[in-house]
């Protein structure tokens, strides 16, 4: 493992690079690791591609006391590392890393080449505010771990690779680690993204799983997206929360078509 760091606001956020070639930065979700990308960073450095995988800020190796975790600062924090590495890029998001892949496309078109959204959190699900507030109660202490870990695992409806556990336990190291920070980017909400997605002009891949459980409805959103950013959407039968885990054999392939396509448009 190979960490670097990028500065912002007064801290860091770290950020792992794979591959060499056009640059593509990786923002994980909310409680997740840039490792979430080990996958689909693979395919793409195969196909020739520098992927640039970032962890949120009080997450993993990047750095707690930021005065903001929410969308808008994911955002502040991937135009930083593209400056930091020479843009434009393809921002891959995952989950939360969607909403602030939207945010920074929005405030920089410039730097931003394409747009890939896994099971995407560009607004808030109807009724979120209550089940916010039950959220944040069930992620107190000392039940709160076990309440997030028991979630996270249901976010997989099917299979997990050979490697989940070791994944999981680098998890819980994290969270253990950084448990404050991470109550605090649970608060998120996904309006500014959704009041600005109007304003993007990069094109977009959406890949939403069929069994993605925070959704009521996966298709219906995934085809509200691509709606509103006249994307391609891609809905992996079966797939949960993280299709680029659990279905890397079809989200690799068709991630990995449609960076050449945005790297031969730019």
């Amino acid at each position: 493992m190979n960490v670097s760091f990028v500065g912002a606001a007064g801290r860091r956020i770290a950020y792992e690079v794979t591959g060499e070639g056009p640059l593509v930065v990786a923002v994980p979700g909310m409680g997740e690791l840039r490792s979430s990308f080990r996958f689909l960073a693979a395919d793409l450095a195969a196909a020739g591609f520098r992927v640039a995988a970032m962890d949120l800020r009080g997450h993993g190796d990047s750095d707690d006391g930021f005065d903001s975790f929410d969308d808008q600062a994911a955002a502040a924090d991937v135009l930083a590392l593209i400056g930091e590495l020479g843009g434009p890029a393809l921002l891959v998001g995952n989950s939360m890393g969607a909403g602030a892949a939207v945010l920074a496309a929005a405030e920089r078109p410039d730097a931003v080449a394409g747009l890939v959204l896994l099971a995407p959190f560009v607004r808030n699900p109807p009724g979120s505010a209550l089940g916010s507030a039950a959220l944040r109660l069930a992620l107190l202490r000392p039940w709160g771990p076990a309440v997030w870990g028991a979630y996270h695992r249901s976010l997989y409806p099917g299979a997990v690779p050979a490697d989940f556990a070791e994944h999981r336990e680098a998890m819980s190291r994290s969270l253990a680690r950084h448990w404050r920070s991470f109550q605090r980017t649970t608060r998120t909400s996904h309006e500014p993204a959704e009041r600005r997605i109007a304003e993007v002009q990069a094109p977009a891949l959406v890949v939403m799983g069929t069994a993605d459980r925070d959704w009521k409805d996966p298709a219906a959103e995934a085809a509200w997206i691509g709606q509103r950013l006249s994307a391609e959407v891609l809905l992996v039968e079966g797939s949960g929360h993280y299709p680029m885990v659990d279905a890397p054999e079809q989200v690799g392939p068709a991630v990995v078509r449609f960076a050449r396509a945005v790297t031969r448009r730019a």
